[in-house]
């Protein structure tokens, strides 16, 4: 986790659910094979790469796991909703329609 978010992350309240990683905060760092991510923690303990508060271990399936004070619980990526569909907006009342040319195009729905 790169160190401004980890700061904010370090003095968030701890909450029980799924935590959400949002992919600007991190920067891939070493690989770690292991049986589970408390070995990982202890394989990495005493390398220049000590997993700490806020760091994501990722398994080779894709599960993502967040490393917090009581041990490591879920995580996923944060995905943004997308955008709401967009429409032209409506005439105002009143205003008679357009007069097609022939130079305008037409429009078969």
């Amino acid at each position: 986790m790169k160190d401004a978010p980890r700061q904010q992350f370090r003095s968030a309240a701890h909450v029980s659910a799924i935590a959400t990683a949002k992919p600007k905060d991190y920067e891939a760092a070493a690989e770690v094979e292991a049986d589970s991510e408390y070995a990982a923690w202890a394989v990495m303990r005493n390398t220049e790469q000590p997993l700490n508060v806020g760091d994501l271990l990722e398994s080779t399936d894709g599960r993502l796991r967040i490393c917090k004070y009581v041990g490591f619980e879920e995580a996923r990526w944060f995905v943004p909703e997308p955008p709401p569909q967009t429409s032209l907006p409506a005439p105002l009342s009143g205003a008679p329609p357009a007069p097609a040319t022939e130079t305008s195009p037409q429009v078969q729905a």
